[in-house]
């Protein structure tokens, strides 16, 4: 299996998948981990008002259909995957409730459609709605094969439904060693893995009121 590879964080607004309410208000800043997202927060939040935090499941959004490269399997394994590492990750820094009410804040994730291009190649092929393959390079005479997935999340005032802060951004996983290659979840891990982190880290820094 390939490496991860380097390239653009930033999901371009025509590229918004539309679950967000408002994308209006979004600016390019910089996650924890020095990646470039489109990221709100409402300068209003006080985050020592709430004490819990309630995690929706994460969703596909548009909703994919399955292929021969990536079954219906790997796509409930990618959510499945997702949801863990938010709950890994976000339970270190605020407890965690099955049941929202006053003072909860509500995370609601969806893994999104996005489209890509490689300058002075051949146009990418397409693995339905939420991830894209894209010609990365050639070896050996063979493609390598660019692994591309978004995320788009909002948060929550559980008690009036208010939106308190909104991020949209993307990563690169695991290349593909050719055109014909089962794309699984672990092609996606690595970029879970510093989603999952940067959010952590995202309300630890709020906790600390920077």
């Amino acid at each position: 299996m390939g490496t991860a590879a380097c390239s653009s964080t930033m999901v371009a607004p025509e590229q918004y998948s539309g679950f967000l309410q408002d994308y209006s208000r979004l600016s390019e800043q910089q996650s924890p981990s020095g990646a470039k997202v489109a990221r709100w927060v409402d300068p209003d939040l006080q985050i020592s008002r709430y004490n819990q935090l309630y995690l929706e499941p994460s969703q596909f959004h548009p909703r994919p259909q399955p292929s021969a490269r990536l079954s219906q399997e790997t796509l409930q394994g990618i959510t499945n995957y997702f949801d863990s590492a938010l709950r890994r990750e976000l339970s270190k820094v605020m407890p965690l409730t099955d049941s929202p009410s006053a003072g909860t804040l509500v995370l609601r994730p969806a893994i999104t459609a996005v489209s890509a291009s490689t300058e002075g190649l051949q146009p990418y092929e397409v693995i339905p709605i939420a991830l894209v393959v894209a010609a990365a390079s050639t070896a050996a005479g063979t493609r390598d094969q660019e692994v591309e997935i978004a995320v788009e999340a909002a948060v929550i005032d559980a008690q009036n439904s208010r939106v308190v802060a909104q991020v949209v951004r993307k990563g690169t996983g695991l290349s593909l060693e050719n055109d014909e290659q089962v794309l699984s979840v672990d092609n996606v891990k690595p970029v879970i893995d510093v989603w999952a982190s940067d959010m952590r880290q995202s309300i630890e820094q709020l906790k600390a009121g920077r």
